[in-house]
């Protein structure tokens, strides 16, 4: 668990031993706690046992390292669709060559590395998400559109943001008293570690790369609201609540009546937050301008800023419909008046997680991605809307269920004094508005409104049908929906492109994501079949040939065993060899020879090939999801890498290995269709902004009957996409209904079988004609469209298994700056008891 604000995320220390590690030891870990602590909705006074949340990580088994020859077959077979055959010889030569030669090296570096670290990739991906560069909005974070309250009357702004405050702080409670029960894969626990790095924690950008620094003992939030900041104290040191429901409406009425007083177009001049959608190198120089000035405001508004438990950002617009509503929770909105940038982008920080609520209820989450995947988020977005919805059902009925272990002494009716030093009026804070500051909000502000403008968003509610349909037809309903992905961009462009999704690995120790790569021979099979004129049945047979590879790649990723993370790895292995290499050289000669300057020991990412020409282009491992044209903004030092690698001697760590000078590699990590599936019923929406120039970014969540999709991309048709999408799905599900008309072989639901036996005798006598479908003559009775018919149960819940998890961008991969420090300086922060800072407001009766 993190101490202080200091320590960095990099920091993977070996989790002690204290028992045997598998998947029924985790299980047996979880299950020896009472049944109330596993399930506390099963009663309404659980006698819970602390520690549950944490209580299976040290028996969760450690993420595997891959067989270097099946890895890289995997990766060949994944290369098949998308190249010539002559590109494929070139890549299985490689391939090959690598088996033979430095793979079994670099394969063995790696393991010895991995013996004291508790996950063989988890410091490489951080490394290469904390030195990306580029601004992280669009880029970076994601976001969760919440579902409205279901209660009309409480969707109004400031109601909405307090009940979900409250029902947030009682999450923050449930982790840190570990009472929160421990998430679970068909019944085993999976790994929980996120959830220590959620609340307090704060991107922090450095010369040489960013930081994770976090406050385990924060106790208040942060509220924006027309760019100004507000803060106010909402935990005691015991972690219990101090404030109720109607306290914290009365001082989020109190931010926006004061922030209201100033003309917006005031308020955006000292809009601090546009600062953190900088590049990073420039946050961090203005971080530096904001805290030198001695007796400066800045530094400790900063320090409240940071270690605050989250954000809560009450924007004063209305967006008119979804995909705007969309577009507001991933990057704000742009709006200049009077030359003067009024919309909401400037109203976020988008260095910690936010949550987001509009002027009509409507609410969202943005949230910081480095430590925590969209599985975790996702988890405490609907614990959140769930708690919001059973605190409203106890006001009618005292007796409804709570969703906690326990719950905080009532705020109203403890005596303020055991509250302990805190301060519950919001204070309004006032930075030193000095005129390089005034600039650089000036310069970043309009750098957001390009990248704003560059990208567009279109959302596709489809009602038609979703997961119950698809698996009463005996689909996976993942692999359905990745196929038609691929069927609507072939259905436009006549070919298929590479495609990512993230398949998660939370069931070993601080397990993330691995990369399930959609174009298969048989998906490209299929999508050459669905647009030629060939039967419905044919049609059919082929969907479900490609989705059932699918589904099989993705229990394989869902066991660490994808090709990705593992090649990425290694590749970082041999930059480390590099690196070392390079200290090497320069102790001896007083410079390094190739002009490479290698970095600290933690920066093992650097690009896998340059190109010839002169023009440092960045091409990203698997892991990074292909992120190129991102990349090729950033500015690298290193162009002499690859020409110097020419001259390297033979056999030397500074050779390249010819697999990552491959064309192949290159092709795997340029995503065009940047996919992942994450959500569940209380999240009408969920996305992120395109990984590449030429690509779209694919949020979706299939629900059980209908599916929600967020397309992204800069400005390539994404309408028309959408559109294409909607015309698959109700095609193919004409398709669908013709073939199983044919079918003899229709299951039946539990309910039409218990019908079937009462036909044959089972009743004396049934009053009433038997009212059926069409299908009179087939077994399946009842609705025309089936709710389920018994099929497998893996067709459900492989989605677990698959970007149900996850949404990762492809950030795995920053192009190293050749001159950096050969050792990372951690980001040092004075520890001085917090003041009283800001303006402190008058509370009103509301």
């Amino acid at each position: 668990m993190p101490k202080s604000l200091n320590e960095s995320m990099n920091s993977t220390q070996m989790a002690p031993d204290t028992g045997p590690r598998s998947t029924d030891a985790a299980t047996e870990a979880k299950t020896s706690y009472p049944e109330k602590v596993q399930e506390p909705l099963q009663d309404q006074k659980p006698n819970f046992k602390p520690g549950i949340t944490y209580a299976a990580q040290d028996k969760l088994p450690k993420l595997p390292i891959p067989e270097l020859g099946s890895t890289l077959k995997k990766y060949c077979e994944a290369l098949l669709p998308l190249q010539t055959s002559r590109e494929q010889e070139d890549t299985k030569a490689a391939a090959e060559e690598f088996l033979e030669n430095e793979g079994r090296e670099l394969q063995e570096r790696l393991e010895r590395y991995a013996t004291g670290k508790t996950s063989y990739i988890e410091q490489f991906w951080y490394d290469s998400y904390l030195h990306y560069d580029n601004p992280v909005v669009l880029n970076l974070n994601p976001f969760f559109l919440l579902e409205d309250d279901p209660t009309p009357a409480r969707n109004n702004q400031v109601t909405r943001a307090a009940s979900l405050v409250i029902s947030a702080l009682c999450f923050v409670r449930a982790v840190r008293k570990e009472e929160l029960p421990p998430d679970t894969l068909k019944g085993t626990p999976l790994d929980m570690y996120q959830y220590s790095r959620m609340f307090g924690t704060a991107r922090v950008p450095t010369d040489n790369g960013c930081i994770i620094g976090q406050d385990s003992s924060a106790k208040h939030i942060v509220v924006l609201c027309k760019g100004q900041f507000y803060w106010f104290d909402v935990l005691d040191d015991n972690n219990d609540l101090i404030m109720t429901e109607k306290d914290v409406v009365q001082n989020l009425q109190v931010i926006v009546e004061d922030a209201e007083q100033i003309p917006i177009q005031e308020a955006a001049k000292a809009a601090v937050g546009v600062l953190s959608t900088e590049n990073r190198k420039v946050w961090s120089g203005l971080r530096d301008v904001l805290t030198r000035d001695e007796g400066s405001n800045n530094a400790e508004c900063l320090n409240i800023v940071d270690s605050s438990l989250f954000m809560l950002c009450l924007d004063y617009t209305e967006p008119t419909n979804v995909s705007d509503l969309c577009g507001n929770m991933l990057c704000g909105t742009n709006e200049v008046v009077k030359g003067v940038q009024v919309g909401t982008c400037t109203n976020r920080w988008y260095d910690k997680l936010q949550i987001i609520v509009c002027k009509n209820g409507s609410a969202g989450i943005n949230f910081e991605h480095t430590g925590v995947d969209g599985h975790t988020v996702l988890r405490f977005a609907s614990d959140v809307y769930t708690d919001t919805i059973l605190r409203f059902a106890r006001t009618i009925n005292g007796q409804a269920p709570t969703l906690w272990a326990s719950n905080s002494p009532d705020p109203s009716k403890r005596d303020p004094d055991s509250f302990g030093d805190v301060s519950t009026t919001p204070r309004k804070l006032e930075w030193d508005m000095i005129p390089e500051l005034s600039i650089a909000l000036r310069f970043a502000e309009t750098r957001l409104a390009d990248l704003i403008h560059q990208n567009e968003f279109q959302t596709l509610d489809f009602a038609g049908y979703g997961k119950n349909f698809m698996t009463s037809m005996g689909f996976s309903p993942d692999a359905f929906v990745q196929m038609a992905f691929q069927a609507a961009y072939y259905g436009l462009y006549g070919r298929v492109e590479n495609t990512y999704e993230p398949a998660m690995t939370k069931i070993y120790l601080h397990g993330r994501t691995e990369a399930i790569r959609s174009v298969t021979p048989e998906a490209v099979e299929f999508v050459k079949t669905f647009w030629a004129d060939n039967s419905a049945q044919k049609k059919v047979d082929a969907l479900k040939k490609a989705t059932q590879k699918h589904t099989a790649i993705t229990k394989e990723c869902g066991k660490a065993q994808g090709h990705d993370r593992h090649l990425y790895a290694l590749y970082c292995v041999w930059q480390r060899a590099v690196d070392e290499e390079g200290r090497e050289r320069e102790e001896s000669t007083g410079f390094s020879s190739n002009g490479y300057i290698s970095g600290s020991e933690s920066d093992m990412g650097g690009s896998p090939r340059r190109a010839l020409d002169g023009e440092a282009r960045h091409v990203s491992p698997p892991a990074r999801n292909g992120n190129n044209t991102r990349l090729d903004r950033s500015t690298s030092r290193n162009n002499n890498h690859s020409s110097s690698n020419h001259h390297a001697r033979k056999g030397g760590p500074s050779q390249m290995p010819a697999l990552f000078m491959d064309p192949g590699w290159e092709k795997i990590n340029t995503t065009i269709l940047s996919t992942s599936n994450c959500g569940n019923p209380s999240l009408r929406h969920f996305g992120f902004g395109p990984v590449s120039g030429d690509g779209f970014g694919i949020g979706y969540i299939i629900k059980d009957d209908s599916v929600s999709i967020c397309a992204s991309s800069k400005h390539r048709q994404t309408r028309r996409f959408v559109d294409s999408l909607e015309s698959y799905l109700l095609e193919i599900r004409k398709l669908l209904r013709v073939t199983k008309r044919e079918s003899s072989h229709a299951k039946q639901t539990r309910a039409r079988e218990v019908d079937a036996r009462y036909e044959l005798g089972g009743r004396t006598k049934s009053f009433g004609r038997l009212v059926r479908s069409d299908e009179t003559d087939k077994k399946v009775v009842g609705s025309q469209m089936p709710l389920g018919d018994g099929v497998d149960d893996e067709l459900e819940s492989d989605d677990g298994l698959s970007g149900y998890g996850f949404f990762d961008a492809g950030m795995l991969l920053q192009v190293r700056r050749a001159n950096q420090e050969k050792e990372r300086k951690p980001h040092q922060v004075a520890e001085q008891k917090r003041r009283a800072v800001g303006k402190k407001l008058a509370l009103s009766e509301y």
